[in-house]
């Protein structure tokens, strides 16, 4: 059995028996004690029906504040994803967003001259709507677009939003809705999500206050109405307004709060409550008609619904029969009966308001922010039961959802001054800039490096970037919308004054929830001095391979100039020479010729012929010529093309001149025979790999770091030019030349080249 029949029971036979064994015994007070009775009944039914109310009006601002905070929940989430500008949304984009964010409908409210206007919405009936004649809510209106705290009594407030009391939909008077509004100031509309408060509604009537006053009234035939009577409206015209052609009471503004009202003199009613109000005290009216013969107890509450007042009209004559049936029937008892009341009602009123009283201390307990507070009741197999572990239920998720909440507010206002702390004072150019190119953010490194102070360039676009380099700043972009990494990008940019300057970017996306890109995150980084100490480098290290050039020249021409100088003298002193001593001096001059070929070749490369070079044919053909060769020396050679794409972009015969020097070295490198290993493979998606591979002598670590020095050999017959020429074509090929070796190990030399389907290397020469 419920508790609410368990009371009602109570109270009806408490007051029954006491009504009875009064009319038994003092028949003559019986009027008197009627009215008694009744009047603590009134009190009684009031009391429940303020303590019931109590809960349930909590619960159903609960229940509404919640609604409202998932309203602003669901408002900055549109807001993350909408565009800032009205003008820029759609309504098929709030219908989708409305679904994304799990409200029935989305609404932006625009302020345009004194009054506050639809111009986008999900729901084309909204379209269009004016807020001008709104009373309070359009005060609230303006207090949001004026960033002010809502002052408007009404409602909820919370930051940057306001959520008025669920009405009626103006678009759809058959309709009453819920409806929150959030303004930050981030766009130029503010946004309005609402939900159908049919939920709020059907809690009224299934576990409200609706609900008590239906039992108590079908519990009670002598009741006739409960209502609850707001002070300031009753009596007054109810206020209409006419929406899409219907009729509609306004909601928030009411005379009669909660029950029903019809019978009854209305003026003597409100005259009563008046008093009733003013002095804190119950009072009687009575209302005698044809039809019906009434007594009204207006009691005084205050509460849920502030200052208001509780009437319970009675049927006199429903009263009167009882108490005469009971006077014939009970008349010989009414002594004992009385005693057993008295003891009865003291032990059941105990029993069945103890944990009443427990709910509502817990309920307090938690309205005032002590989270996690548990009530014993929830053990009951009851409604009260049923409520205290929903209450337990929600104050423990109340709890957590707080912790969180706290753990996450901690959390983001840690990393925000952490990345606060580091973007401001890193020695790097930072700036956002959203996909229209306009900066939303700067540090002050911007300043620094650039010459424009954040709050001149925030909301512009920036002019830094040259006129020629416009198209390589949208490739770089491009690239980085297709996923792929701009890091340390080398190029050139504008101060505020017009000075180039070199920088180094990074630019990366900013990206929302959904993994949309909504702002661009530059970093530029002053390498201006870097660029100029390197060309300094540079330079410094030319005029120094320019003087070893110089002095090795100077010194291999010397030698064969002594000779011949030397034959000069002889022919001078004899008169002639033999044809041997000329044999000798021709082949000096040819060895100075040679070397200066070799210097020239390495001094100024020049690629006549620039081609795709298919690298496979090439080595093919030079295992081909050197085949015989390799053969007298004992030598085999072994190749392994394993690559699908053998092509690079280059001049073929000087490339051909690199793999056949490497080749020869190889085989001059294995006097006693051995085997030459070539194997040509892909070295990432964009280079390929040529290896040579010998079994012969190898060499030591001295000899390997003094390759490619000016005229630096092993061989007797060697200049040690022709690897400084090979090293200088593989470098103009935008390649790398490796090589590795060991005493009695052999040696490896691996030449990597970028192969096509990649950018093209700009080779000297290639137009």
């Amino acid at each position: 059995m419920s508790v609410k029949t368990k009371l009602s029971l109570f109270i009806t036979l408490l007051v029954s028996i006491v009504l009875t064994l009064n009319i038994a015994f003092y028949y003559i007070t019986t009027r008197s004690e009627l009215l008694l009775a009744i009047q603590r009944q009134s009190q009684a039914f009031a009391s429940q029906i303020g303590a019931t109310l109590e809960v349930s009006q909590q619960a159903k601002n609960e229940i509404e504040l919640e609604v409202g905070s998932r309203l602003r929940a669901s408002a900055v989430a549109a807001r993350e994803l909408l565009p800032p500008a009205i003008d820029r949304i759609t309504n098929d984009d709030l219908v989708r967003v409305s679904a994304q964010v799990g409200v029935d409908h989305i609404t932006l409210w625009v302020r345009e001259d004194e009054d506050i206007v639809v111009r986008r919405s999900s729901e084309p009936a909204e379209l269009g709507m004016s807020a001008k004649t709104w009373d309070y809510w359009f005060t609230a209106f303006h207090q949001l677009f004026d960033l002010e705290p809502v002052t408007v009594k009404e409602g909820q407030t919370l930051a940057h939003y306001w959520s008025g009391p669920y009405n009626f939909a103006t678009s759809d008077p058959g309709v009453i809705n819920k409806w929150g509004y959030y303004y930050d100031g981030s766009t130029d509309y503010m946004i309005n999500p609402y939900v159908n408060a049919d939920t709020l509604l059907q809690f009224e009537h299934l576990s409200g206050t609706e609900a008590v006053l239906q039992t108590i009234v079908s519990d009670n035939p002598a009741v006739v109405e409960i209502a609850g009577l707001d002070p300031e409206f009753f009596g007054k015209d109810p206020i209409l307004k006419l929406k899409k052609g219907q009729l509609v009471h306004n909601l928030d503004v009411r005379g009669v709060l909660f029950g029903s009202y019809g019978a009854g003199d209305e003026a003597a009613d409100i005259e009563a409550l008046r008093q009733a109000v003013s002095s804190g005290e119950m009072t009687t009216v009575r209302t005698e008609r044809a039809d019906v013969d009434l007594v009204r107890y207006i009691i005084p509450m205050s509460g849920a619904f502030g200052e208001y007042a509780i009437g319970i009209a009675f049927d006199r004559a429903m009263l009167q029969k009882p108490l005469f049936d009971q006077l014939l029937l009970h008349t010989a008892i009414s002594a004992v009966l009385v005693l057993v009341t008295l003891v009865v009602s003291y032990v059941l009123a105990g029993l069945l308001l103890r944990p009443i009283h427990e709910v509502l201390r817990g309920v307090g307990a938690i309205a005032s922010g002590n989270f996690g507070t548990t009530i014993g009741a929830a053990a009951r197999r009851d409604e009260l039961g049923l409520l205290a572990g929903r209450i337990n239920a929600m104050s423990d998720s109340l709890g957590s959802y707080l912790r969180r909440v706290n753990e996450s507010a901690e959390e983001l206002r840690s990393t925000k001054e952490y990345l606060q702390s580091f973007i401001d004072h890193t020695s790097d150019a930072i700036h956002v800039s959203d996909l229209s190119d306009k900066v939303l953010s700067a540090n002050r490194a911007f300043e620094t490096i650039y010459g424009w102070r954040p709050e001149q360039i925030v909301g512009q676009r920036l002019t830094n970037i040259p006129e020629e380099l416009q198209a390589e700043y949208a490739s770089l972009i491009a690239r980085m919308q297709r996923g792929e990494a701009v890091n340390d990008y080398e190029t050139v940019r504008l101060t505020r004054s017009g000075e180039p300057i070199d920088v180094s970017l990074t630019i990366s996306p900013i990206r929302d929830s959904a993994g949309q890109m909504i702002a661009v995150a530059s970093i530029s980084r002053n390498i201006t001095a870097r660029k100029q100490t390197e060309e300094m480098i540079r330079r410094s290290e030319k005029l120094s391979v320019i003087g070893q050039l110089a002095a090795g020249v100077a010194h291999e021409i010397r030698n064969p100039l002594t000779t011949l100088r030397g034959f000069v003298q002889l022919h001078q002193t004899k008169g002639t020479l033999s044809k041997a001593y000329l044999d000798i001096m021709l082949d000096e001059l040819d060895r100075i010729n040679f070397i200066i070929s070799e210097f020239l070749v390495l001094a100024k490369p020049q690629v006549t012929a620039v081609s795709d070079v298919d690298v496979r044919e090439t080595l093919r053909a030079l295992v081909v010529l050197l085949d015989s060769e390799a053969g007298l020396s004992g030598v085999n050679i072994e190749t392994d093309y394993n690559t699908d794409q053998p092509y690079v972009r280059g001049e073929a015969n000087q490339l051909k001149q690199v793999f056949l020097n490497v080749m020869k070295n190889a085989i001059e490198a294995m006097p006693g025979g051995g085997r030459l290993t070539i194997a040509l493979g892909a070295e990432g998606a964009d280079r390929i790999a040529v290896r040579f591979a010998d079994t012969g002598v190898g060499m030591s670590e001295e000899t390997l770091r003094r390759i490619g020095e000016p005229f630096f050999t092993t061989k007797e017959e060697g200049t040690g030019l022709g690897l400084m020429v090979s090293q200088q074509i593989v470098a103009n090929h935008k390649g790398d030349l490796r090589i590795d070796s060991a005493p009695g190990a052999g040696t490896t030399v691996e030449i990597l080249l970028p192969c096509i389907g990649q950018a093209a290397p700009s080779l000297p020469g290639e137009a």
